[in-house]
């Protein structure tokens, strides 16, 4: 009997060694020549996030790029955007996690920051930064996701 129950345990693991895959090792420390960031983190395809003013949505376009468009905070996001700029670009920020979606329109940058990594625990997850052409401040508000 004890025979039988170790040959039959032994067959268990001859089998679990025979169909088990090796998962390939994540290097932590590269980012992919993509501009993708590090595997390990999810860059979601639509975020719609609400700031003080404003309401934000991007979207991963298939070319790649991203797609940002905005309403004023009291607006429904089913009407038309206030405003569209489409072409922006996802830029990794450290090892940490962090990035930003970055957009120029007219002279001006628009930057939404993905806060993972911040020194405050009770810090915005999103950040929308829009600078002019002398790269001076002229908008940074604090944006909460509304959809993701």
């Amino acid at each position: 009997m004890i025979k039988k129950i170790l040959f039959g345990a032994f067959c268990m693991t001859q089998f679990s060694f025979a169909y088990a895959a090796e998962k390939p090792a994540v290097n932590m420390n590269t980012i992919m020549a993509s501009g993708d960031i590090q595997p390990f983190q999810k860059i979601p395809k639509t975020v719609i996030i609400k700031t003080k003013k404003f309401k934000i949505r991007i979207d991963k376009q298939p070319n790649g790029k991203y797609l940002y468009q905005s309403w004023a905070v009291n607006a429904k996001i089913t009407s038309k955007p206030s405003m569209i700029i489409s072409d922006g670009e996802l830029i990794p920020d450290g090892s940490g996690g962090n990035y930003y979606f970055n957009f120029v329109n007219e002279g001006y940058n628009y930057q939404v920051w993905r806060n993972y990594l911040t020194d405050s625990a009770t810090k915005a997850p999103y950040t929308l930064t829009v600078n002019d052409e002398t790269d001076h401040e002229v908008v940074r508000q604090d944006g909460f996701v509304v959809k993701q």
